[in-house]
């Protein structure tokens, strides 16, 4: 249906009252973005008034279409919005960037209309795809997924993992909305105005594209009609707009971007003045999603001295955690048959996700899915997740819950090489806020930590190995997150050996050989690293004075800093000696690489040896 001229001229005007608030939110705080809201007013207008189905009285509602502000910095714009749908009032838009203000600089879900925080260019678009996947595949509601993004984040890589994954999943619940202001933050952006650069690129992906005039409301109000009309491939609309529109002294200039307007009051005057228009958004139809939720939990079943890789356990575990809960979701980036994510898509294939060799689109879809309600559990090598860290630190930031998994970690995966070894995960993962950095040593401790991370806030991480490790724990073990396991312990122990994962079997070897000589040592497994058993420490240090900790891990950020930190709050500090991977490893067998790091078990025995001496001779 044609947008008649009535029409038109209303939501001309709704775009002036977006801009207006931009200016006025940003004149306020005395600082942020109003130039790259105004571009983007018109589309914003169209978007709420016309075709967004959203119920603002319950931001929870399974049927509400997403709206992801991928442009994260024109949040004037989107508060703007909010305004309007009479989400927030005149006060709250003009508390913009002020302390305790829900407002932030760029949104994040301290507003319940805010599914995920954005402002790191490039995300939007691939969360947006994990929201469309459960949409499409999971909650099968037929709720639209909506991402506004600037041009200048089109260069961003993440993009492009995104555009190729919508098209391959044919998500034609998912609408792009590119704001080509053609202006970025220092300059011209890569392809300016040249619309048909980006209709190319996306187009060769397989995606329906459609040029605009983003000023035109007519043109926009057609563009995302069409978008939700088109079935079995995602839709971008490209929209030609002018940065600061509407503001002579802005319009279309370089040097203003991300600075409040030199004169607001004469752009105010300039853009017609203050308005108050209140929409009445379209609310989605009523719709379930239930999910079965706990109880029956039937984990694998270990025997002490049996042979299990923690790889191998996870994905059993996983798999027995699908069973129980429906809400559980697995995502893969191609190793499924490596970390042993396979078996989950065996057994639930309905709520498996491939997302190929793109570890930022795995990452972000697992925030999408999580805002959506789902718990999902995405694994890859431990290595290739540093190429997401942006997209976890974001996630920490959205306050997801989102469980990811590293598997192959360390020098023991042996001949494969220093690419493969993932070295610095368990630093990467302890430094997001909130975390939970877990590296379980055998079987029924990985089942164990699997099912505890599925009700879990924030963000959890476990690390696996690969090889086949001796089951050390019997079936009715627990391991509380926060908690550890003292393996061997005595009267006379001269030191404390604290481990996780593979040096735990190393430790206690080390342990076994000490004894023939007279020396006792206490092992512990400090499976939980993030947060670490402090009382245990503290007592290990008050008993025997001297702490190893051992890690095939770099030495910096991982298990001996976490234990140094434990005693960093005052509390008195023991000799203490890590043991770690130093430098760059080259390929080898597991054995040597143990080795060649100094933490296997002779390594591990040679240096409790030298520190019980020195403790000896200390006065």
């Amino acid at each position: 249906m044609r947008v008649s001229s009535a029409q038109a001229e209303q939501l001309a005007e709704l775009g002036q009252q977006l801009r207006v608030d931009a200016v006025r939110a940003a004149d306020a705080a005395g600082s942020g973005h109003p130039t790259s809201s105004m571009s983007a007013a018109d589309i914003g207008a169209v978007l709420l008034a016309s075709h967004l189905r959203y119920d603002f009285t319950r931001p929870e509602h399974p049927g509400n279409d997403r709206l992801v502000l991928s442009k994260g910095h024109a949040s004037p714009l989107l508060y703007a919005l909010f305004r309007a749908a009479g989400a927030i009032d005149e006060d709250e838009l003009l508390t913009f960037r002020k302390r305790d203000s829900r407002l932030e600089g760029h949104p994040t879900p301290r507003l319940p209309w805010v599914d995920v925080a954005t402002g790191s260019l490039g995300q939007g678009l691939p969360v947006g795809v994990g929201m469309a996947l459960a949409g499409k595949r999971l909650d099968q509601i037929p709720y639209r997924v909506w991402v506004l993004s600037g041009d200048s984040e089109m260069a961003e890589g993440s993009v492009w993992e995104a555009v190729a994954h919508a098209a391959y999943e044919e998500l034609d619940n998912l609408t792009l909305i590119v704001d080509v202001n053609r202006l970025g933050q220092r300059g011209p952006t890569r392809f300016g105005w040249d619309l048909e650069a980006y209709a190319r690129r996306l187009e060769a992906f397989g995606w329906h594209t459609l040029r605009i005039d983003g000023h035109d409301v007519a043109a926009i109000d057609a563009a995302l009609t069409d978008a939700a009309a088109t079935t079995g491939r995602p839709t971008a609309v490209l929209a030609r707009t002018h940065k600061g529109h509407g503001v002579a002294a802005v319009q279309d200039q370089e040097g203003k971007h991300g600075k409040p307007l030199p004169d607001a009051e004469e752009a105010i005057r300039e853009l017609g003045g203050v308005r108050d228009a209140r929409i009445e958004v379209a609310r989605p139809p009523e719709v379930r999603v239930l999910h079965r939720r706990g109880g029956g939990l039937t984990l694998p079943v270990y025997e002490i001295g049996d042979q299990v890789a923690t790889r191998t356990a996870y994905g059993q575990a996983l798999a027995a955690l699908g069973s129980a809960r429906t809400d559980v979701v697995a995502l893969d980036a191609e190793v499924g048959d490596s970390t042993r994510t396979e078996l989950f898509a065996k057994e639930h294939p309905g709520r498996y996700f491939q997302c190929y060799i793109a570890e930022q689109q795995l990452v972000a879809a697992a925030v999408g899915m999580a805002a959506r309600g789902y718990v999902p559990f995405a694994c890859t090598f431990a290595a290739f997740l540093t190429r997401a860290h942006d997209f976890v630190r974001m996630a920490a930031v959205s306050r997801a819950s989102i469980n990811l998994v590293g598997s192959h970690a360390g020098v023991a995966i042996g001949e494969d090489g220093p690419s493969q070894m993932g070295l610095e995960d368990l630093a990467m993962f302890r430094a997001v806020p909130g975390s939970t950095v877990l590296y379980p040593c055998d079987g029924p401790q990985t089942a164990r930590l699997v099912a505890a991370m599925a009700d879990l806030p924030n963000i959890s991480y476990l690390r696996t190995s690969r090889s086949d490790m001796p089951v050390l724990y019997g079936r009715d073990e627990e391991f509380p997150v926060g908690g550890s396991k003292t393996l061997r312990s005595s009267g006379r122990d001269r030191a404390c050996v604290i481990a996780a994962g593979v040096t735990v079997h190393e430790a206690l070897a080390a342990a076994h050989a000490l004894e023939r000589e007279g020396i006792a040592v206490r092992v512990v497994d400090a499976y939980s690293v993030k947060p670490v058993d402090t009382a245990t420490l503290q007592t290990a240090a008050d008993d025997t004075g001297c702490l190893i900790t051992v890690e095939d891990h770099h030495l910096e950020g991982g298990l001996g800093d976490a234990v140094a930190e434990a005693f960093a709050d005052g509390r008195p500090s023991p000799r203490l000696v890590r043991l770690g991977v130093r430098g760059v490893p080259a390929s080898a067998t597991s054995r040597q690489q143990l080795h060649a790091a100094g933490i296997d078990a002779e390594s591990i025995a040679a240096a409790v040896r030298l520190l019980v001496a020195e403790a000896m001779v200390s006065p």
